[in-house]
């Protein structure tokens, strides 16, 4: 019986009631109404849960407990899927609760992830309890039971944005999926952004961040966070940038007009400052300042009218007479007249008497006496304006030997653009314009030109840039200067040049080269030399001096097998070659060596240089220059003749050169005409000066080859500039006329600029031969309130009689915001060596079929002379006809010119074009073996690469 009751030998839960009830029945009969002992309180009462099981995740491999509590209950049993939980999976235990008096069973069973795995049926894994009591049975919720997962990626990033100030920002975020589902959050700059705290910020709508009305404020990199159980992710950064619009200021009121007298102009301003532009805002359109005429009246002097009668004699013997100042009288602040407005004269003709005596026998004392005061004051005065005006020169005399000056432009002494920057050497001095700079006493030299630029032999070029420091001993100096200038300028330039150009420039120019006006003077010898090398064999390679436009390459088969050579490229910057010119000839580029010395090739190297030059053979007489071992340059050819040493060829920017010996190679010009130009590079940088509200904006102007400008970013880059506006190229004619920088539309109540400064020039030979160096002016302005934070003016450069460039400076001008800029974009800029296959364009096995064919001449015209003049190169062919293999030579020299190009599309169409002449001269020998030609034109066009094709490659 009790064997029975307790059911420890049935495996089957459903069988257990039928037992136990057949035990109740049998106890009853033999006992009575007897109750059964151990129950109580069983009886009526079906089965109550008080816990039920939950829905449960797996996390990972971890099991996960299910469990159930019912009062009264006889037994309890798990039923999972469908299928009955085995009752050695149970645990159970039984209480008694305190307050009912009930007994309480309680069950649990543990679930794997490998049972949930393994069920594969149409809905999720589940269980569920059943309890049994006397008068039946209850059965609990369901509970699922899922494997708990978040995947990696989601579903939807959020996207940057850019919005406008006040905009709507709305950012979507679709979670990864996930069981359970990943609540998500949002971080702005890692910190949690929360709606509770912000009223105009919603995260509640579908995952997605509302911003209701941007704010500055709420630019910044945003990212969503999704989580649940298992794991947390993070999405990609979207960066929100919420920027302003530029909007006009008020107009100021309207200037005086700008004459005294007659038509003239009025001015009024705003600036794109209400607000700013921030962000990358726009900037406001429209002009910035706006003109009227205006008539301004013309001052009246005033007239005197005619006489009136003279009065009659008085007793005094005198009479009188009067005039009015009305015809006319003055008006708009003209000048009254001049004179006296009364006369009077003696009526008596002498005979009037003075204590009883004739007039003219009485000895005017009184007269003489007021006579002589007169004349002792009028002395007087004069001793005393000539004493004043000697104290006044002695001392401007003695201030100005004093002070260092740094005169920017010296045909302001002759009434020209008066250009000063004061450096002076005493600080604190209120009369000069630059008081805080320290005194420079290094340097005593004179200069008699205007003065905008490097000077070599001074200073360091780049350490960093510095403005010149002239003493100026006295006015009479500076006067032989400007004495020269005006001359230089006085003599009209000749409408066509000679080969020396004209006397008056040559001569300048020999006078700069000698001594006093060298401008351009070598580099310090301890200037570190732009130098690079690599070692080369059969294969050949090439070599380049980053960023500088200048490289050179060593065709395949140069050095022989089983040899190698370390070459070496150099640009010079020590002993400049401006000094060893002769005439009017100036320096087109950088000027170049490569060795070593003793270097034995097979065939010749090509060399690029960049030029600066607008070549036209009319206005143009360039030559190639080699320094010799006593450092003299002699000519090695000129471009537009033929020659058999070497080849030139010239392109818009670079020169190609193709040499047999290894030494120093300058690429030098001279003009023949006015209509002769060379292209100047122009750049503005910018920098506040540090704990000051000064702001210095720099403007180079530069030979316009990338050595040159290399330079000035190198002395930029020291001194912390900033690039303010893309440069700008400015073609500068050979008409012997300055070229002239001044600053425009500087808000003039935002910031001042010292007097004098608003324009500057540089003479016509600072700029025409600068040979390679920097010129440079400064402009220092001065912000009245340290919070002006943004600074937009225009710097105009600009030839007399010549072109003109503009540059539009806006920018922040808080050290904060300073930021240093790119200057040089080309990819694989600091590549200075490539060896093997790397380094041509034009697969070895294409080359090799190119010269085979077109090396050896043939009635049909098939050779390398069709070969040249298909790809532009058929000038002075006599240098590839003593060659050795000229169709090699002339793909040396294609290489060269193509460097930068990124396919062989112009090689190609040249082959694909010299196959069809062919094909129309012989259409019967088609079929002919002699079509490795079409194969080399097939290969070409389709772009066929092999091991030896060559990637991109950029100098």
């Amino acid at each position: 019986m009790s064997a029975l009751t307790k059911g420890r030998y049935l495996f089957i839960p459903g069988l257990l009631l039928l037992v136990y009830c057949t035990a109740s029945v049998i106890s009853k009969g033999a006992t009575g109404d007897a109750q059964p002992d151990a129950l109580p309180s069983v009886q009526g009462t079906l089965p109550h849960f008080i816990q039920e099981p939950e829905d449960a995740y797996i996390v990972k491999s971890n099991p996960i407990k299910l469990r159930c509590r019912a009062a009264p209950a006889l037994q309890i049993f798990f039923k999972c899927n469908g299928e009955w939980v085995h009752q050695n999976e149970h645990f159970s235990q039984e209480y008694k609760d305190l307050n009912t008096g009930l007994k309480v069973r309680e069950v649990m069973i543990n679930v794997s992830r490998q049972q949930v795995e393994d069920f594969h049926g149409p809905e999720d894994y589940w269980c569920l309890c059943v309890a049994w009591s006397h008068l039946g049975t209850s059965k609990s919720r369901k509970a699922t039971v899922r494997i708990a997962y978040l995947r990696k990626n989601f579903e939807q990033d959020p996207q940057g944005k850019e919005v406008p100030i006040n905009g709507m920002i709305v950012l979507h975020c679709r979670p990864p999926e996930g069981v359970p589902v990943a609540e998500v959050e949002w971080l702005k700059n890692e910190e949690l952004v929360s709606s509770l705290t912000d009223d105009n910020i919603d995260t509640r709508a579908d995952h997605n961040l509302i911003i209701n009305e941007a704010r500055l404020s709420d630019s910044g990199n945003y990212t969503c966070l999704a989580s649940n159980i298992v794991a947390k992710r993070r999405s990609a950064t979207a960066t929100v940038i919420v920027f302003v619009n530029g909007g006009w200021s008020l107009w100021t009121e309207w200037s005086p007009c700008n004459v005294p007298c007659g038509r003239g102009v009025q001015k009024r301003s705003r600036t794109c400052t209400n607000p700013a532009p921030l962000n990358g805002g726009a900037f406001c359109e429209g002009m910035s300042v706006q003109k009227i005429t205006c008539n301004a009246l013309c001052p009246i002097d005033g007239g005197w009218d005619e006489w009136s009668e003279w009065t009659v004699c008085s007793s005094q013997c005198d009479r009188q007479r009067s005039r009015e100042c009305n015809s006319p009288a003055p008006r708009h602040r003209g000048r009254m007249c001049e004179g006296n407005s009364e006369a009077s004269e003696n009526c008596t003709d002498g005979l009037c008497t003075q204590n009883r005596k004739l007039l003219h026998d009485v000895k005017p004392q009184s007269m003489d006496s007021s006579n002589d005061v007169a004349l002792y004051s009028g002395l007087g005065a004069g001793i005393i304006a000539v004493a004043i005006l000697v104290v006044a020169v002695m001392l401007y005399r003695k201030n100005h030997s004093e002070y260092g000056v740094d005169v920017i432009d010296s045909s302001a002494l002759t009434g020209g653009f008066q250009s000063f920057n004061f450096k002076t050497t005493r600080q604190g001095n209120p009369l000069l314009l630059n008081s805080s700079m320290q005194p420079d006493l290094t340097v005593g030299r004179t200069y008699s030109t205007s003065l905008c630029f490097q000077d070599a032999t001074d200073k360091e070029l780049f350490d960093p840039l510095p403005d010149i420091k002239v003493k100026v001993q006295s006015s009479f100096m500076v006067s032989l200067g400007v004495a020269e200038r005006a001359e230089f300028h006085a003599k009209g330039p000749a409408e066509t040049f000679p080969r020396d150009l004209s006397r008056d420039y040559c001569g300048t120019m020999d006078r700069r080269k000698k001594g006093l006006l060298t401008l351009n003077g070598p580099f310090s010898s301890c200037k570190e030399q732009l130098r690079t090398s690599g070692v080369f064999g059969h294969p050949g390679g090439r070599l380049v001096v980053p960023n500088t436009g200048v490289s050179l390459l060593v065709p395949h088969g140069a050095v022989a097998e089983n040899m190698s050579w370390e070459m070496y490229m150099v640009i010079n910057q020590g002993e400049a070659s401006v000094q060893t010119l002769e005439g009017c000839e100036i320096l087109l580029g950088p000027e170049v060596t490569y060795g070593p010395q003793g270097l034995d090739l097979f065939c010749p190297v090509a060399m690029t240089i960049a030029h600066c030059a607008e070549m036209d053979a009319e206005n143009w007489n360039v030559q190639l220059k080699k320094k010799t071992q006593d450092n003299k340059w002699e000519e090695v050819m000129s471009v537009e003749q033929e020659s058999t040493s070497c080849y030139c060829l010239m392109d818009s920017t670079s020169c190609h050169l193709l040499l047999d010996q290894p030494g120093s190679y300058a690429l030098v010009g001279e003009p023949l005409t006015q209509a002769a130009v060379k292209r100047l590079k122009l750049a503005v940088f910018g920098s506040m000066e540090a704990g000051s509200v000064s702001y210095s904006l720099r403007v180079y102007c530069v030979d316009d080859t990338p050595h040159a400008f290399q330079g000035v970013v190198a002395a930029e880059r020291s001194r912390g500039g900033q690039l303010l506006e893309e440069p700008k190229m400015l073609p500068f004619r050979a008409n012997t006329f300055s070229l002239q920088v001044s600053i425009q539309d500087v808000p003039q109540f935002l910031w001042s600029i010292k007097p004098f400064t608003t324009c500057q020039e540089f003479s016509f030979p600072q700029v025409w031969c600068s040979n390679q160096q920097p010129l440079h002016c400064a402009f220092s302005l001065e912000r009245y309130s340290p919070a002006t934070a943004q600074l937009s003016c225009k710097i105009s450069v600009r030839q007399v009689k010549g072109h003109e460039q503009i540059l539009q400076v806006y920018t922040a001008v808080a050290e904060t915001e300073k930021e240093s800029v790119p200057f040089f974009m080309q990819t694989d800029c600091t590549i200075t060596s490539q060896t093997g296959s790397k380094a041509f364009k034009i697969p070895l096995s294409i080359r090799q079929r190119i010269c085979a064919t077109f090396d050896t001449a043939n009635a049909k015209g098939k050779d390398w002379q069709l070969l040249a003049q298909k790809l532009h190169l058929d000038r002075n062919l006599g240098y590839f006809a003593k060659q050795q293999s000229p169709s090699a030579v002339i793909l040396s020299l294609w290489e060269a010119r193509h460097q930068d190009s990124a396919d062989l599309d112009s090689l190609a169409s040249a082959l694909e074009e010299i196959g069809k002449i062919h094909s129309r001269s012989s259409p019967k020998d088609q079929d002919e073996p002699e079509t490795d030609f079409n194969h080399i034109e097939a290969v070409s066009l389709s772009g066929q690469t092999t091991e030896d094709s060559a990637p991109e490659y950029t100098g």
